[in-house]
């Protein structure tokens, strides 16, 4: 056997590195999205902003393809938008029974082989929670379909914070009548918030549809829904507890509405804030005895500094 005899050579690993190189494809053109998901409430457009960079010869032609697959395929579901600008302008649209058209990327406009693209997805009205479309982008080389990308990006409906305009005083009654119509029905309505602070309106964890707006129509008290959505930081203050005392100073005169001396006036003479208790004196007494109370045990008449 001679010092360099290759017919002793070890040569499985060779042949699956050959394996490995004949399937591996080089990608001319790349896809680059700046997120994969994204929700909104219904009624909104959302946006992806999508960039198709290619490495081959300046005039070979990239085809776009596009395909829209919504969660819901029922007869009645309502329809996802979808349009991809570039510069401004609609190079493509599900829109019109133009679904699945391929198009050719224009890349005369570009610097360094690369298109920077917008994908605008139109959430509609009546989409339930969780509802989503998935957009299906891919491009490749006209000549080399097995060079190309692929995206898979996720559209979804969410819950809205929406307000419900209601009379004065009746704020309790009209979530009242709501909650009782829901019940038990898939209507889309989440929560029903009625805060005491918050006068003239209820708020709802929904999500926009004809049916809701139909059935604000028909609850006594209520003035309709206010268009828009509201921020969470508008109601977090409605959600946090506020302690027993808050609101009450040294000195206020207050009424006793629970216990024993319930309709009494009184004056406060101390607070406890840990324990959320108030140490008052009986303005009508004949003797002055100290009682201590729960804060939400008094309402707050007067305040003589005020």
């Amino acid at each position: 056997m001679g010092l360099f005899d290759f017919d002793d050579v070890e040569t499985e690993g060779i042949e699956e590195l050959e394996e490995s190189r004949d399937n591996f494809v080089i990608k001319k053109v790349e896809l680059h999205a700046d997120r994969e998901h994204i929700d909104g409430p219904s009624a909104s457009d959302v946006e992806f902003s999508v960039t198709v960079e290619k490495s081959t010869h300046p005039s070979e032609t990239i085809v776009l393809s596009v395909e829209v697959i919504p969660s819901d395929k029922g007869e009645h579901a309502p329809e996802w938008i979808v349009n991809i600008y570039d510069h401004g302008k609609v190079i493509w649209t599900n829109s019109e029974l133009k679904q699945g058209r391929n198009i050719n990327l224009n890349y005369e406009d570009s610097e360094r082989g690369q298109k920077d693209l917008k994908i605008r997805v139109h959430i509609p009205i009546g989409a339930r929670y969780a509802d989503h479309a998935i957009i299906v982008t891919s491009a490749y080389p006209e000549n080399d379909p097995g060079g190309g990308d692929i995206l898979n990006l996720r559209a979804e409906a969410r819950q809205s914070l929406i307000a419900v305009k209601t009379s004065i005083g009746q704020e309790r009654t009209v979530a009242d009548s709501i909650e009782s119509k829901v019940r038990g029905k898939d209507m889309g309505i989440l929560a029903v918030l009625a805060p005491a602070p918050l006068r003239g309106y209820v708020i709802l964890e929904a999500m926009w549809s004809d049916p809701l707006k139909d059935l604000i129509k028909g609850i006594k008290k209520a003035r309709g829904l206010v268009e828009g959505e509201m921020d969470f930081n508008e109601i977090t203050h409605f959600l946090t507890p506020k302690p027993l005392v808050s609101g009450i100073m040294e000195g206020d005169i207050v009424e006793l509405i629970n216990g024993p001396f319930k309709g009494e006036k009184a004056r406060v003479q101390s607070i406890d804030e840990s324990k959320e208790e108030i140490t008052v004196e009986l303005i009508e007494a004949m003797v002055p005895i100290p009682i201590t109370v729960r804060g939400d045990h008094v309402r707050v008449l007067e305040n003589p500094d005020a």
